[in-house]
């Protein structure tokens, strides 16, 4: 396995983040592809044979159960000291007033919660998990900051926004002395790529790591265009954001893996882990393939002209994965 620092901190992590939205209980939030506690083992087992040291969830996946199975093998089978978790805050976690957001409230409570599903007293890397509309900025930031400084949070992230926001975001960190964000999770892979107008060239010019969500655009790219699974027949999301058009790059992708010899998923990992502003995929697993592939994705070495083969199809199209 290979390492690089998160963003621009000294901290080490693994080239490929292993995604735990795939682990929770089905009956408590879960989707019908969740795995349950001890369907979940051996996946965090072979991530650590691996090598891979980073691992993401957030508090709402599976109504909190991803964070308390996240933990309980974290907790069992690896070096707390060693490995780097993240998770994020703002989705809704439970109905009424103050269940969602990123008001004060809303932080100070869910990083507690959040600590004691992942039987951890801190967290490596605190994310918001969207832009919160409804709450000032400067409320959010500084409670994260509180985070930071009480040392339940090593390190802030964010995820999917507007290039605007984050923006604005890192500028009033910088004029409170607030603690920083150092990376963006972003949707981001061969069938999405509006994050390179404006997001991405941000976070180069700032040294933020990229940490990109659904980097096989939910497996659309592993897999013959006209083939479901069961996550792709209850997934909307896959259907609104990857029109018919993105079948050519999907044939592509193909077409370079049989080149090399290898599995759709490495070429189309390769892709994205190979771009300079990002860190790690974050790739979630419900096969034990699923992180074969990922980890062997980080040696193969896509030519200038495979690379311009792999892109030359792709469509601009609205933006999707934030509001």
């Amino acid at each position: 396995m290979e390492f690089t620092r998160l963003g621009c901190t000294g901290v080490e992590v693994s080239r490929i983040c292993l995604g735990c939205l795939s682990f929770g209980v089905p009956d408590r939030g879960g989707y019908p592809w969740s795995m349950d506690v001890d369907a979940a083992k051996p996946f965090f087992a072979q991530a650590l044979d691996a090598g891979i040291n980073f691992f993401d969830t957030a508090d709402f996946y599976s109504e909190g159960t991803s964070e308390e199975i996240t933990g309980r093998w974290l907790g069992e089978m690896a070096n707390r000291d060693e490995i780097v978790l993240a998770t994020k805050v703002w989705a809704r976690v439970r109905p009424g007033p103050n269940g969602a957001g990123l008001s004060r409230k809303a932080i100070m409570r869910g990083i507690d919660a959040s600590l004691r599903r992942l039987g951890t007293d801190y967290v490596d890397l605190y994310q918001i998990h969207r832009w919160d509309y409804d709450t000032p900025i400067e409320e959010t930031l500084e409670a994260l900051h509180d985070v930071v400084k009480a040392g339940k949070a090593r390190y802030i992230g964010a995820s999917s926004m507007w290039a605007w926001q984050f923006s604005k975001a890192l500028h009033v960190q910088e004029q409170h002395g607030w603690t920083r964000f150092v990376t963006m999770q972003n949707h981001y892979n061969l069938l999405y790529r509006e994050e390179e107008r404006e997001m991405l060239p941000l976070c180069r010019d700032a040294g933020i790591g990229s940490i990109p969500w659904s980097p096989l655009a939910r497996g659309k790219l592993t897999r013959d265009w006209d083939a479901t699974t069961e996550r792709a027949s209850t997934d909307s999301f896959i259907a609104d954001s990857y029109p018919d058009s993105d079948r050519r790059i999907v044939e592509k992708v193909a077409e370079i893996a049989e080149r090399h010899g290898v599995s759709r998923a490495q070429v189309a990992l390769s892709w994205v882990a190979s771009r300079s502003v990002v860190t790690a995929p974050i790739v979630g697993a419900t096969k034990p393939h699923h992180l074969t592939d990922a980890v062997a994705a980080i040696d193969i070495d896509l030519d200038d002209a495979e690379v311009v083969e792999l892109e030359q199809h792709y469509m601009p199209r609205p933006v999707a994965g934030h509001a």
